[in-house]
């Protein structure tokens, strides 16, 4: 892969975008479960975020919503999964902060994500786990550990 080719750059934007994104629900998240609890919060997460993707379904017209039962099974949990992301961040974050919240959250993401790259288990495309990421993932647990203290 070409680190300069301006796919590889504009791809690296939208995931720096999402990034920010994820930090500022995650603070976001936090402020709502100390007003309106962890419930509340998940809420108010999901129908503001419903209205918007409803908007862009009917104004976009990018997607083939009726081929949904094409989709395997197991991608149809996205959505509940999302409500455990949501509610784990407003619950983890106002307890543990921010940084440490994130840090568990993100190092286990690595941890599954090898895993699913390594065994290419639902639907993912099998990239083999090599020293360099096996090492790279237990830099990001050592990470965990120093932000935790």
């Amino acid at each position: 892969m070409n680190i300069m080719s301006g796919n590889v750059i504009g791809l690296t934007a939208v995931a720096v975008i999402g990034g920010c994104a994820v930090a500022l629900q995650g603070q976001f998240m936090g402020v709502m479960e100390r007003s309106v609890g962890t419930t509340g919060g998940i809420f108010i997460n999901y129908a503001s975020g419903a209205v918007l993707a409803i908007v862009l379904l009917v104004t976009m017209r990018d997607g083939h919503a009726r081929a949904w039962m094409d989709v395997p099974w197991y991608a149809l949990t996205a959505g509940v999964l999302g409500l455990v992301i949501a509610g784990s961040i407003g619950y983890t974050a106002s307890r543990l902060g921010l940084t440490t919240a994130f840090t568990i959250i993100v190092a286990t993401q690595f941890i599954v994500s090898l895993m699913l790259d390594h065994f290419g288990w639902l639907g993912a495309t099998a990239r083999p786990a090599d020293l360099t990421r096996l090492l790279g993932v237990c830099a990001i647990i050592g990470g965990v550990w120093l932000t935790s203290k």
